[in-house]
C-alpha cells in the first residue's frame, strides 16, 4: 500500500492564548474555549482523536480514552496570520513579521502602483471588506478607480466591480502589485476582491484570488517533490505557497466541498502529501464574531471526518491542526495569538499518546519528513517516535 499523509488545517481553530499573547494584545483569547462554552459544540470525532485531552486548556475533560495521538502546538514565527502559520507548519519559521499598514500604504507604494496599472485608487485604509464596497463602490463604478484597502493582516486588497474591471484585468493588476510589493513592502498576500450588483446592494463574488509571497526557504512540499512524492493542495494551499512545491491543486470551494474532495482523494492512488486548508472558520465566522456559525462549521466538518477516518488505508497518516486563532467571542475581529491543536491518527500508530506541548508548528513538517524517510533540513523536531 502507498504511504500517504493527509494534513488538514482547520483555519483559525486555536486552542487558547499562547505564552506570548500579551505581545499581540491577545491575552484571554481562546477560540475552541469559546466554541465549547457555547454549549452547542458536538465534535465526537475530534474528541475521539484527543481534542479534549490537550494539556492546559480551559476545555480539557478527564477520563477520555482517545484513539489518536495529540499535542498542543506553539507558534514560533513572528506573526499570527495564515501565511506564516502555514509556512511554519510546512517547516519554515518566519523570524520577522510581515509588514502591516494600519494607517494605509505610503505614497511610494501607492504612486508606483497607480503608475504601473494605469488607474487611480480609492480608500487606502484599514477596512472591512463588506463595508469598503458599500462606502466606495459607487465612486469606483463612476470613476473606474480601484478600491485599495488592508486589514490587521499583511495584505494589499484590491476590490473592483466585475463589470468595471473584468476578472482577467483585475488578476493582472494583482500580479503587477505582487511584483511591486517585495522587500520591506513584501506583504504576505495581494488579494483580488471582485464584487457585483448595483448601489447600494453590492456583494462580493466567489472569484477572490490570493497572490502570495513565495516562501523564501524550502518547505516540506519542496522536499517531498524533489524525492518524487506527490504533493497535492486542497483549498487555499496553492495560493498560500504561491504554488511552490505543489504538483496538483484543487481550489477552495468552502469547507464542505473541500472535505468532500479530500475524502475522494482517499480513493486516488498516490504516495505523498495531501495538504488541506478549511478556511470557512476564519473567513466566514471568526472575522465576523459569529460564534454560532463557527460552532456549526466545526460540527459539520467533524461529521465528515468520521467518514474520512472510516475510509483510511493502513499506511495513511491523518494530521489535523490549525494555523492561528480567530476567537469569535474575543474583542475585535482580528486573528488571535493562540496555541493550536495537533491530532494524529493512523491504524498502525499507538493510541492515546499525549505528546505534550510542542515548541513549534514546524514539528509537523519534520514528522512528515521522517514518515517518508527523506532528508530534510527545515525547522522543527519530529514526534513520529512518540506515535510509533
Amino acid at each position: 500500500m502507498s504511504k500517504r499523509v493527509f494534513l488538514i488545517v482547520l483555519d483559525s481553530v486555536g486552542a487558547g492564548e499562547a505564552p506570548d499573547a500579551d505581545r499581540f494584545d491577545d491575552v484571554g483569547c481562546d477560540t475552541l474555549g469559546t466554541c465549547v462554552r457555547s454549549g452547542n459544540l458536538h465534535v465526537p470525532n475530534l474528541e475521539k482523536l484527543g481534542l479534549y485531552d490537550l494539556n492546559g486548556t480551559a476545555f480539557r475533560k478527564e477520563g477520555n480514552s482517545p484513539i489518536g495521538c495529540y499535542a498542543k502546538m506553539t507558534e514560533k514565527s513572528a506573526g499570527k496570520d495564515t501565511t506564516v502559520g502555514h509556512w511554519e507548519i510546512a517547516g519554515m519559521v518566519s523570524e520577522r513579521a510581515m509588514p502591516t499598514y494600519p494607517d494605509g500604504f505610503p505614497e511610494e507604494v501607492m504612486g508606483a502602483f497607480e503608475k504601473t496599472v494605469g488607474r487611480g485608487t480609492l480608500c487606502n485604509k484599514t477596512y472591512s471588506g463588506t463595508e469598503v464596497i458599500k462606502d466606495y463602490g459607487r465612486e469606483h463604478v463612476e470613476t473606474g478607480k480601484l478600491i485599495v484597502y488592508t486589514s490587521a493582516d499583511s495584505v494589499f486588497q484590491i476590490a473592483a466591480h466585475e463589470e468595471v474591471v473584468p476578472l482577467p484585468e483585475l488578476y493582472e493588476i494583482c500580479r503587477k502589485a505582487r511584483a511591486l510589493l517585495q522587500g520591506r513592502h513584501g506583504v504576505g498576500r495581494v488579494i483580488a476582491r471582485p464584487f457585483v450588483g448595483e448601489y447600494p446592494n453590492y456583494t462580493r463574488t466567489v472569484n477572490r484570488h490570493d497572490f502570495s509571497l513565495e516562501p523564501p526557504k524550502e518547505t516540506i512540499l519542496d522536499a517531498l517533490k524533489k524525492e518524487g512524492y506527490a504533493t497535492i493542495g486542497v483549498g487555499k494551499i496553492h495560493d498560500i505557497f504561491a504554488g511552490k512545491g505543489i504538483q496538483e491543486t484543487y481550489p477552495n470551494e468552502g469547507n464542505t466541498k473541500n472535505m468532500e474532495r479530500t475524502i475522494e482523494l482517499l480513493n486516488k492512488d498516490f504516495e505523498g502529501l495531501c495538504f488541506v486548508n478549511l478556511v470557512d472558520f476564519d473567513m466566514i465566522y471568526g472575522h465576523r464574531n459569529d460564534i454560532s456559525g463557527y460552532v456549526r462549521a466545526l460540527n459539520e466538518v467533524d461529521a465528515q471526518l468520521g467518514e474520512f477516518i472510516e475510509k483510511m488505508g493502513p499506511e495513511d497518516l491523518l494530521i489535523i491542526t490549525a494555523d492561528h486563532g480567530c476567537d469569535p467571542g474575543f474583542k475585535g475581529t482580528d486573528h488571535s495569538r493562540e496555541y493550536t491543536p495537533c491530532l494524529c491518527y493512523g491504524t498502525g500508530l499507538k493510541k492515546g499518546v499525549n505528546m505534550g506541548i510542542r515548541t513549534s508548528f514546524a514539528d509537523i513538517a519534520r514528522t512528515i519528513a521522517e514518515y517518508f524517510d527523506i532528508a530534510y533540513d527545515g525547522d522543527g523536531e519530529s514526534f513520529l517516535a512518540l506515535m510509533r
